[in-house]
Order: C-alpha cells, then structure tokens, then sequence
C-alpha cells in the first residue's frame, strides 16, 4: 500500500486520534503515500475500524480514523479517505481546519 489510487465518493467519519492509552489490538495493513504525504494504515481487530497514523504530517502523532463497517476496505477507499483528510487540513497549523 504504497502509492495513489483513483479517488472514490463516500460517506466518512473522521476522528482525530486520541492521546488516551489504547488497549485495543491491530492488524497492520502497510502503508500508503497520498498526494505526497504518508500514512501507516491499520484496521482494529475488535470493530474494524481503519486508524490512519500521518507519518509525513508536521504533527507528531496526528492522524485519523474511519468507522466503515466490518468488512475491510478496499485500496481505492482508503485512499478515498486519505485524499478528504488532507482536503480538511488548514496548512497553517497542519490540522484539521472546522468551520
């Protein structure tokens, strides 16, 4: 999971990655590069959540998740997801920018 793929439409939900301890258990999924910008990608074991690390991002520790249902995402949709977080960042900050 390492380059750009075809944008798809879809309905998201964004939460940014919470600094409370997680005792929730993974499996890695690689990573992939969006737009010039990388990202570790891994699914809960528990819900099937997809949590997305913003490894090139100028804040430590910022990233992502996306609450899609239980069967797993298909490359396009991850990088469908990724393609909408970027969109949202305000490049003065880094984050995510809300109206």
């Amino acid at each position: 999971m390492d380059e750009d793929g075809d944008s798809a439409d879809g309905g998201w939900v964004y939460a940014p990655i919470s600094a409370s301890p997680d005792t929730h258990t993974y499996t890695d999924l690689g990573s992939l590069t969006v737009e010039g910008e990388t990202f570790a990608v891994r699914r809960r074991d528990d819900d099937g959540s997809n949590h997305y690390d913003w490894i090139s991002g100028p804040n430590e520790g910022y990233g992502f998740s996306v609450f899609s249902g239980p069967g797993p995402l298909s490359r396009e949709r991850h990088v469908a997801a990724i393609r909408d977080f970027l969109a949202g960042i305000d490049p003065a900050t880094g984050y995510l920018s809300y109206p």
